[in-house]
Parts: structure tokens; C-alpha cells; sequence
């Protein structure tokens, strides 16, 4: 247990040796007033190896935050995204240097061609989405989208 806000900050869940600096990072939030409340889940090879929750999940009545809690995620491709491309740079399958149009040659249109791979994964290439709005059922259609930003 560690103290926060001179209250015990009562930690639920367990942590395998050797992901002790998980469990240190995780408290030292709570710690250092970065989190009110958090749950941190950690997989390796297959076997939960970090299953951790502490503090509150809302803090006028002090419901707890536990292991269960459920919590909403944004932005969850990103890291795929970067885990991926960074993959495939590794075994020398992607240059993250080179245009973006040479892997997609559509992209070249409207002044794009330049553009390297690296601006697109680090959002500074200028493409800030699509020029209108689209419903729904666009949304879901891979080509549409995919012809839309080449566009």
C-alpha cells in the first residue's frame, strides 16, 4: 500500500516478479497526483503478467476503481499503427523516408506526392482528415474512405 492525498491508496490486483517497475511507475501516478483512478493490465507472451487497479472512479461518492471497472479507449489503432510500421521498418519492408506514394501512389494527388511515410505516423504531413463530412455507412466503406484521403 502507498499513501495519496494522506489516504491509503488501496492497491487491488497482483504483479509477476519481474514487472515490479510496472507496479512502481503504476503507484507513483497516484503518487505524484498524475491519476485519481486507474486500472493497468500488462500481457506477456500469452500469460496475464500485470493485473492492477487502485484509487477512485468517481470521486464525489468514492466508488473505487477496480480491475473490473469499465473504461472507454480512444485511439487504440495508433499504437498498432506505430507497432506495425515500425515492424516492417525493421525488417527493412517499409522506409519511413521515403514518399507515401510509393506505397500508395493514389496519395500523390492534391500536392501529396512528397509527403514521407514518417509524416503521416507522426501527424505532421498537414492531412487533417476528410474535406467533408461523411455518414455513417461512408465511414464504413474501407475504399470510399481509402479514395477520400488519397484525394
Amino acid at each position: 500500500m502507498s499513501t495519496h492525498t494522506d489516504r491509503q491508496l488501496v492497491l487491488d490486483g497482483d504483479c509477476d516478479r519481474g514487472f515490479e517497475k510496472v507496479h512502481d511507475a503504476f503507484i507513483s501516478n497516484f503518487e505524484n497526483g498524475l491519476e485519481s483512478g486507474a486500472a493497468v493490465a500488462v500481457y506477456y507472451r500469452g500469460k496475464l503478467v500485470v493485473d492492477l487497479a487502485a484509487g477512485v472512479r468517481h470521486r464525489s461518492i468514492g466508488a473505487a476503481y477496480s480491475r473490473d471497472t469499465l473504461q472507454p479507449v480512444f485511439s487504440t489503432t495508433k499504437e498498432i499503427t506505430a507497432l506495425a510500421a515500425n515492424m516492417l521498418a525493421d525488417r527493412g519492408q517499409l522506409d519511413l523516408d521515403a514518399p507515401a506514394s510509393e506505397y500508395w501512389p493514389e496519395f500523390a494527388a492534391a500536392g501529396k506526392a512528397a509527403i514521407p511515410v514518417r509524416w503521416l505516423l507522426t501527424h505532421q504531413s498537414g492531412v487533417l482528415g476528410l474535406d467533408r463530412t461523411i455518414s455513417p455507412m461512408e465511414l464504413l466503406d474501407w475504399n470510399y474512405v481509402v479514395e477520400r484521403v488519397a484525394a
